[in-house]
């Protein structure tokens, strides 16, 4: 799983997942770009958490540069591959990390709580993406790796915002990793699990973020990046990593009923065993055409 000497970038690298995903990294030997906001949980605020990730990195013989513009603002995410380009001269790898939390039910939700989330997660990866992309694509060779969860796979309740922007995350690596392909551009999604800061903001939760349990700790996550960046990357793929546990999520579909052209309402109603019946369900990439 080399990195050696590739220039990466880590949004929302200034703790947590994105810390750990930036050290290993940069323990493999990738240039790093830590880029972080340092904000809270919910996006406000500000803070030198990248810097003291860069020290950390350096500290260990590494290599790292830090960048505090926010994926959300346009001008911003383009800073962060600005920054890796003139630092390290391109950028090899793009891990799209950075997130906040605005949970609520959807029935007490402001729209201005879904906009930020939404801006946060999806516009912003799509925003870094979209600098780097070019690069990548002209080089012959780039890793993107979008940060999905289960609260957008599975579902959660409180979280209509940020599963809709996680879910986002596997449409866009979808169409991003056929898009890529002729140009050995690689682009998954990773869904973690993982004691952080974000997840014990979440009501209920009994987690410390400053002393994680050393079972879900999430430095556990990132060997599951550090794959997905590496030369023998797979490409549209979602892999789960958690407390050590790693397995992968994708979209299944079932043969379902032919109906034709001339059918009626209600044999779609009859049909709908059939319709639902996932017993034959198989791994798809594309609809059925037979």
């Amino acid at each position: 799983m080399s990195v050696e000497g590739k220039v990466a970038i880590v949004t929302g690298a200034g703790g947590g997942l994105g810390k750990e995903h930036a050290l290993l990294l940069a323990k493999h030997g990738a240039k790093v770009v830590v880029n972080d906001l340092g904000g809270s949980v919910d996006g406000s605020g500000k803070s030198d958490m990248a810097d003291q990730v860069v020290e950390e990195i350096k500290d260990s013989g590494g290599e790292a540069v830090a960048n505090k513009a926010s994926v959300s603002d346009r001008a911003g995410a383009k800073s962060i591959v600005e920054t890796a380009v003139n630092t390290y001269g391109t950028v090899d790898i793009l891990v799209n990390n950075a997130g906040i939390l605005r949970d609520k039910s959807f029935k007490k939700m402001t729209l201005d709580e879904w906009d930020l989330v939404i801006n946060v997660h999806l516009n912003g990866s799509a925003y870094v993406t979209w600098h780097a992309w070019p690069i990548m694509y002209e080089k012959n060779y780039g890793r993107v790796i979008f940060t999905s969860s289960v609260s957008g796979i599975l579902g959660s309740f409180g979280q209509s915002n940020y599963g809709a922007a996680k879910m986002g995350m596997v449409g866009m690596m979808n169409n991003l990793a056929r898009e890529g392909a002729s140009h050995n551009i690689r682009v998954n999604c990773l869904s973690p699990g993982a004691a952080t800061r974000m997840t014990a903001s979440v009501p209920g939760s009994t987690i410390d973020a400053d002393n994680p349990d050393p079972t879900n700790h999430p430095k556990l996550v990132a060997s599951a990046v550090l794959f997905m960046a590496s030369e023998d990357a797979p490409t549209g793929r979602i892999i789960q990593a958690a407390g050590g546990r790693f397995a992968s999520d994708a979209v299944f579909a079932n043969r379902g009923v032919k109906l034709g052209t001339d059918f009626s309402e209600r044999d779609v109603l009859d049909n709908a065993e059939a319709i639902l019946d996932m017993s034959d369900a198989a791994m798809k990439t594309t609809f059925w055409r037979d």
